[in-house]
């Protein structure tokens, strides 16, 4: 394995010299600039709040919406990768038929604006959907208070219909992307493992369980994860069917402070602290991949 010296030289300092200064005028030039009276002090008390009935700590409501954009990335990308996995072997079968369905799916999800997918699944389908399946009934008889594990799973209650529907949504326009992810997986192992595996008496299906899948996934590791933290960034979308999310969560109290590059500096503040680490991760994972391919 080859390891290349990094040697900082006195074209980086420049570069880094000069892009400093312009981050320091940029930020002079807004906060001295700018016709606009900064005030801080309203920010704190929506990212944790003492109740005055309680004298207890309670979570703010942007860290409320926070919390909302975490389930619902976790969510949407659990059953986007078994949308993306079903898909994804279809892509690569040797019927027609399954191929047609999913590269149809494919083609249609990834050529539709998420935001006018998001309108339509909701309008249109969602509310018929979480209808005929007693979901928004079941919403009216539930509490908070007698369902924490509903509520630490999927939020409050009330908004579980909502909250369903983005889930849905949010599934079905990354499940499309994790197909070709798994696809392209699917793909890059050896013609020889294909042909090994049929002459040791395994069926189609037991390839792809025991020696092709298992290989694929370990090669789309660092895509999957990327997509991962893509899915936190699309789920802001969903703010526009009124699901507290962060962004939803942020509009609201724009609205009603007044306080806006305070309120949306601490929004992409919170977007970052979910996806810079996540991006450290992806990044890990893939250099220590290609290591290991070295090796």
């Amino acid at each position: 394995m080859h390891n290349s010296d990094t040697k900082i030289t006195s074209l980086d300092v420049l570069l880094l010299a000069a892009i400093l200064g312009g981050l320091i005028w940029f930020a002079y030039h807004i906060m001295s600039q700018l016709n606009y009276n900064w005030d801080w002090s309203v920010v704190p008390g929506y990212i944790v709040r003492i109740d005055q009935a309680s004298g207890e700590w309670k979570t703010g409501l942007l860290t409320q919406g926070l919390l909302v954009t975490l389930r619902l990335s976790i969510w949407s990308i659990a059953f986007g990768m078994i949308i993306g996995t079903l898909m994804g072997i279809w892509r690569v079968s040797p019927h027609p038929l399954l191929r047609m369905i999913s590269g149809t799916y494919v083609g249609l999800i990834r050529n539709i604006p998420p935001l006018v997918l998001i309108f339509i699944f909701y309008f249109f389908l969602g509310d018929q959907i979480m209808q005929a399946t007693g979901i928004t009934e079941l919403s009216y008889t539930l509490d908070d208070r007698n369902s924490p594990l509903l509520v630490l799973l999927c939020g409050p209650t009330e908004q579980l219909p909502a909250f369903l529907s983005g889930v849905i949504t949010m599934s079905l326009f990354e499940g499309a992307y994790i197909t070709e992810i798994v696809r392209a997986g699917i793909e890059s192992v050896e013609t020889e493992q294909w042909e090994a595996s049929s002459a040791l008496g395994f069926t189609r299906a037991g390839q792809m369980q025991h020696i092709i899948l298992p290989q694929a996934f370990s090669r789309s590791l660092p895509p999957l994860a990327g997509q991962f933290i893509s899915t936190i960034k699309d789920s802001s979308i969903v703010s526009v069917i009124s699901i507290q999310e962060l962004t939803f969560s942020g509009q609201e109290l724009m609205s009603a402070t007044y306080r806006t590059f305070e309120i949306w500096t601490v929004v992409l503040i919170m977007y970052f602290l979910l996806t810079f680490p996540c991006s450290i991760c992806v990044r890990a994972l893939e250099k220590r991949m290609n290591n290991h391919r070295q090796d």
